[in-house]
C-alpha cells in the first residue's frame, strides 16, 4: 500500500469518532494497553506531559512544545484532530512522521488491528508513542482526545499533568455537569505526579482537590501563580506582562488572540513547576523566543489564523458554547465594516447554545463539514433562523467562502467557524 492506500484502510477499517460519533470510542484501556505491549511498551520510554481539558489543550500543548524546542529538547507533539494532513497529528520538532513511517507502521500493526479491532485514535496514539520511541524524543506533549480518565492516552506515567479548563462539550458522553465533566478529565492526575488547573471555578475546584489527594498528587491552580495579568493584543502578537511567583514576565506570543492570554498564563504554570521539578533546564531566552514562534516552530493552524487580508478572513476551530463565546469576546477587539460568517457544524453538539451567543447582524454563509457527522445544513440553517441569524446555504465549505469572498469589501471580516472540520475543509 502507498501512503494514500494506508489512510484510506485506516478511515474505513477503524471507527472514527470525528466521522461517526459516540460508536467509534472504546470505553476502557483494553486495547491501547494491548497495542503498546505488542509494541513493546514504547511510551514508558520517554518522558510525557499530559493535556486534557475542554478548550485550550491544543494551544497550551503548542506553547509548551515551542519552548521546549527552543531549550534545546527534542520534543514530540501528539495531538487530534487533523486539519489537512493525519501526519499533523504526530511530529517532533514541528516536523510530522513521514508517510513511510506511517505505511511502515500500518503494515506492522495489522494483525493486531484484525485480532483487536481498535479504534481509529487507539491506532494513532499507539502509532505516535512507536514513532516517539523509535526517534528517541526526550518529552512528549500529549494531548488527550476526548475526556481523559479513559481515553487512550492514559496509559503514560506523565512528569506533569495539565488540564486547561472545564466547560460544556460532549456530555452524551463525559456527563451533563461540569462536576461530571471535570471528574472525566481528572482522570489524568496520577500517583506523585504534580497537576496544573489552568481554569479555578467554583464547580470544579472540590473535583480536582479530591482526586490529587487520593493520587497525593500536587495540585496547583495557575491562578494562584501568574497574577497581576495585564496583556494587550495586536496584530501580530498577544504581549502579556504578569508576574510569575514574585518574579516578572514579558511574554510576546504569536498566537495573538485575547482568548490565549487564559492558555498562556497556564503554560507558564506548567514551565514553572518543571523547571521546579529539574526534570527541564527551561532559560528565560527559551520561554521567550518558545512563545513568540509557536506557529513557526509547530505549525499549529487553525487558531484566530490569518489566511487572507482583503477582505481580512479569519479561521478558527471554536466548536462549542465556550469556544464560541471566547470567539465573540475577540470580535468585540476587531474592526471591520461587516462580518460575514461562514458556519457549519457537528450533529451532536448543542448548537442552539452556540447559535444563540453570534451576533445577529453578521451576514452568514451556511454550510457543513464534508463528514458522516455533519448536521445537515438545511437544518442548521432552520435552526439558525430561530436565533434570528440569516443567510444562504452551501452544501461544501469553499462554496461558502467562495460566496462570501465575492460579496465583502476590503474592510470587511470573513470568519470561517463552527467545527474543526468546517476549517480543515477551507484550509
Amino acid at each position: 500500500m502507498d501512503y494514500k492506500e494506508t489512510l484510506e484502510y485506516l478511515y474505513d477499517k477503524l471507527p472514527m469518532f470525528s466521522r461517526i460519533g459516540e460508536k467509534a470510542i472504546k470505553k476502557d484501556l483494553t486495547n491501547t494497553i494491548a497495542l503498546c505491549e505488542f509494541l513493546d511498551n514504547p511510551q514508558t520510554k520517554f518522558k510525557t506531559i499530559h493535556i486534557a481539558g475542554t478548550n485550550g489543550k491544543g494551544s497550551v500543548a503548542h506553547m509548551l512544545a515551542s519552548v521546549l524546542q527552543e531549550a534545546g529538547y527534542k520534543t514530540g507533539l501528539y495531538t487530534s484532530p487533523h486539519l489537512k494532513d493525519f501526519r499533523e497529528r504526530i511530529k517532533i520538532n514541528g516536523k510530522p512522521c513521514s508517510e513511510k513511517f506511517v505505511i511502515k507502521f500500518t503494515k506492522k500493526i495489522k494483525p493486531q488491528i484484525e485480532l483487536l479491532e481498535p479504534s481509529f485514535f487507539e491506532i494513532t496514539v499507539a502509532m505516535a508513542f512507536d514513532y516517539f520511541a523509535r526517534k528517541n524524543i526526550d518529552v512528549a506533549i500529549i494531548e488527550t482526545g476526548l475526556g481523559g480518565r479513559l481515553d487512550s492516552t492514559n496509559v503514560i506515567q506523565p512528569v506533569l499533568s495539565v488540564i486547561t479548563n472545564i466547560s460544556y462539550d460532549h456530555q452524551y458522553i463525559l456527563g451533563n455537569s461540569l462536576q461530571e465533566i471535570a471528574f472525566e478529565k481528572a482522570g489524568i492526575i496520577k500517583q506523585n505526579i504534580p497537576v496544573v488547573i489552568g481554569r479555578k471555578m467554583e464547580e470544579t475546584i472540590d473535583v480536582f482537590v479530591e482526586k490529587a489527594r487520593k493520587e497525593n498528587a500536587e495540585i496547583i491552580f495557575s491562578d494562584d501563580v501568574v497574577k497581576d495579568i495585564k496583556w494587550i493584543s495586536t496584530s501580530k502578537f498577544l504581549i502579556v506582562d504578569a508576574d510569575v511567583s514574585g518574579e516578572h514576565y514579558n511574554i510576546c506570543c504569536d498566537l495573538h488572540s485575547a482568548y490565549q492570554v487564559e492558555n498562556i498564563q497556564t503554560a507558564i504554570t506548567a514551565l514553572h513547576i518543571l523547571n521546579k521539578q529539574q526534570f527541564f533546564k527551561i532559560k528565560e531566552k527559551a520561554i521567550q523566543v518558545g512563545f513568540s514562534n509557536v506557529k513557526k516552530n509547530t505549525q499549529l493552524a487553525g487558531r484566530w489564523q490569518l489566511l487572507e487580508t482583503h477582505p481580512r478572513i479569519i479561521a478558527d476551530v471554536a466548536h462549542n458554547e465556550d469556544g464560541i463565546k471566547k470567539i465573540v469576546e475577540q470580535l468585540a477587539l476587531e474592526r471591520y465594516k461587516q462580518l460575514h460568517i461562514v458556519y457549519g457544524a457537528v450533529k451532536d453538539k448543542d448548537i442552539n447554545k452556540m447559535l444563540a451567543l453570534l451576533p445577529k447582524n453578521a451576514v452568514y454563509y451556511f454550510t457543513e463539514p464534508q463528514i458522516p457527522r455533519k448536521l445537515e445544513v438545511e437544518e442548521l440553517r432552520k435552526l439558525a433562523n430561530e436565533q434570528h441569524l440569516k443567510g444562504d446555504i452551501f452544501p461544501h465549505p469553499k462554496d461558502a467562502l467562495g460566496v462570501a469572498k465575492s460579496k465583502a469589501a476590503d474592510d470587511d471580516l470573513i470568519l470561517i467557524t463552527g467545527s474543526f472540520f468546517v476549517v480543515g475543509e477551507i484550509l
